[in-house]
């Protein structure tokens, strides 16, 4: 089993779900969180997790947590010596989301209520790996400066943009120490 299908067994989608909803969380689709928001289709996590390459004792930023489930999926992934810490927009969402992770035991993560018109959290960057789970219409250089730049570790950010997911790696501090490469195509609600 590798590391993806481990916290996806260890985190199942049913404690991220409203009530409602807990009896599709098999369903392979997105789902309705409330405040205009969804719990992605899991094929599509597991794909992101996939394309982050996670490694324990890593440094992460989950950016538009939502319920927590992807929150909980990096934690298990970077294990008790990593940190992953969730941000989002949407009051009702942190303070449920940061329930949903606590119920998980994983106290390296947390969720925090982001900052409008901020993107991430520059404060305490830089992150090994930066998860993005909204659609924006181009690349934010705002998320790719919050990324490590190590030629050993590249830094690695995986974003929707314009429709297509995109896997941005950074080998350093400079402009052309940043590669962009393309992973097929998927929808998300908007990045704000």
């Amino acid at each position: 089993m590798d590391a993806v299908t481990d916290a996806f067994a260890a985190c199942p989608r049913t404690g991220f779900l409203p009530d409602a909803e807990r009896r599709r969380a098999s369903y392979d689709g997105p789902l309705p969180i409330g405040h205009g928001q969804t719990n992605s289709q899991p094929r599509t996590v597991a794909d992101m997790l996939r394309l982050l390459d996670v490694r324990p004792g890593q440094r992460v930023l989950d950016v538009g947590s939502g319920s927590g489930w992807t929150t909980a999926l990096l934690a298990r992934l970077t294990g008790p010596t990593g940190l992953v810490l969730g941000v989002e927009l949407e009051p009702g969402l942190v303070s449920w989301g940061a329930e949903n992770l606590a119920a998980t035991d994983q106290p390296w993560a947390s969720i925090r209520q982001a900052e409008p018109g901020v993107l991430g959290w520059p404060s305490a960057a830089p992150f090994d790996r930066i998860l993005v789970s909204a659609e924006a219409l181009s690349l934010p250089l705002a998320l790719v400066d919050q990324l490590r730049a190590d030629f050993r570790l590249p830094g690695r950010l995986v974003i929707p943009v314009a429709g297509e997911m995109l896997l941005v790696v950074r080998s350093g501090p400079e402009p052309d120490d940043v590669a962009v490469s393309h992973h097929g195509y998927y929808r998300f609600v908007p990045l704000r």
